[in-house]
């Protein structure tokens, strides 16, 4: 307890110092997922990307990144073992950001999208094992996060995969693909519309304590889908396309459609992006901070000091910013050859596999939902589509991601309490 009266201002500064690290890994490793396809299809530039990127996850992370988060990301550990020895959950949670924050840091330098919540998660169970034993960790979770590791790639690949073949038979295998873009595209558009809309309510409003029932969010969604689809048909019949054109040009005006659709649909992911996974970094910080200004008291949930959710915000704005480019690279070309309607096919399916996993309750990696889109998105032109190296590598970096994120923070937690003399 004495700790945390006596150096309480520093580690509540220290605590800043490791969450924005951790946010700058988020940005550098995790908001690739909502741009790499855009970059990957040619829909965006790397620049453009990085700009829309910027300004939507940093509206996601400030304006719906929540006032009250859970002080124990995903209930990953029980608190109560902690109660008579704060000062050890102050320090595994400062080591469990800076961890989690050099693992994304590593992993991004070396261009693999590793998820941010897996490395978090790894780093907390990792102190939690040496502060207070195995008990204090709910294994069942645990369990259940490595479970997703292949539920979740395989759930947005089949819907990836599904996506794209729809669009292959209506329109781009047909002797009039122009004619039938114009009846079909509307009404993916009104698809995109619907998920993306779920996605917000779902994930982000709920942050700042907008909270729809099931039935209104459905509705609100479907409305949206209608005004979308409707606003999609009426573009669509204004541009100007000749039918008359051979094949080739008929389907590069069509993917020229597909590519306005992307960019929509990767500033929806970016803002939902935001508003979920800032919680990554400012969790750990929130309960730092939390448990020091009540001395020693540790709440399961923790009320967010006004200057946290900006820093989690410009921490991923530097990261994505300064450090995304490789991970943008990795998702949007090293996979499998994107064009914007095979990319739109694999963000539409990630964003519909977040909607069905917020709905379960089935704890979900943004970044493996993605990559096994595109995966599907690839296997619908066969094997030989998918660069298998990239791919393995990607495999292993998720692997150990737990395991790291566990030794790191040990190290670290190790390194901190001999400092501070506990």
């Amino acid at each position: 307890m004495d700790i945390i009266a006596s150096y309480g201002t520093m580690l509540v500064l220290l605590a800043a110092a490791v969450g924005f690290f951790m946010a700058y890994g988020i940005g550098a490793n995790d908001v690739a997922n909502a741009m790499g396809t855009s970059v990957g299809s040619k829909a965006l530039t790397i620049k453009q990307a990085i700009i829309i990127a910027m300004i939507f996850e940093f509206a996601g992370a400030y304006l719906a990144g929540g006032e009250v988060t859970s002080t124990i990301r995903k209930g990953i550990i029980d608190a109560a073992p902690f109660a008579d020895i704060p000062e050890l959950m102050v320090l595994g949670m400062i080591s469990a950001l800076f961890a989690a924050g050099t693992w994304l840091l590593l992993a991004s330098m070396l261009g693999w999208p590793v998820s941010t919540t897996h490395s978090i998660i790894g780093a907390i169970i990792g102190f939690a094992l040496v502060a207070v034993g195995s008990e204090a960790i709910q294994w069942g979770k645990v369990a259940g996060i490595v479970g997703s590791w292949i539920v979740t790639p395989a759930i947005s690949g089949f819907i990836a995969y599904l996506i794209f073949m729809s669009a292959q038979k209506l329109i781009f295998d047909t002797e009039q693909p122009l004619k039938n873009a114009k009846r079909y595209v509307p009404i993916y558009m009104g698809l995109a519309g619907f998920v993306m809309s779920l996605v917000t309510i779902k994930k982000g409003l709920k942050h700042i304590g907008i909270n729809f029932g099931t039935v209104e969010g459905y509705s609100l969604a479907i409305g949206f889908a209608v005004i979308i689809g409707v606003i999609g048909k009426f573009v669509i019949d204004r541009m100007k396309m000749d039918p008359q054109a051979d094949k080739q040009m008929q389907f590069n005006n069509v993917e020229k459609v597909f590519a306005i659709l992307m960019v929509l649909t990767a500033c929806c992911m970016a803002f939902a992006h935001g508003s979920n996974d800032v919680a990554n970094a400012i969790g750990p910080l929130a309960a730092v901070v939390n448990i020091v200004e009540n001395n020693g008291e540790i709440a399961k949930k923790a009320a967010i000091a006004w200057w946290i959710l900006p820093l989690g915000g410009f921490g991923i704005v530097a990261g994505l910013a300064i450090l995304g480019k490789k991970v943008i690279k990795t998702i949007g070309e090293g996979i499998t050859h994107l064009t914007p309607s095979r990319g739109f096919a694999a963000e539409l399916a990630a964003a519909s596999t977040v909607v069905i996993a917020s709905g379960t309750g089935l704890p979900i990696s943004t970044t493996q939902t993605l990559v096994g889109a595109v995966l599907g998105v690839g296997m619908a032109r066969g094997i030989a589509a998918l660069n298998m190296g990239v791919i393995r590598n990607i495999v292993v970096s998720w692997v150990i991601t737990l395991p790291v994120g566990a030794a790191l923070a040990i190290v670290i937690f190790y390194v901190l309490r001999s400092a501070f003399g506990v």
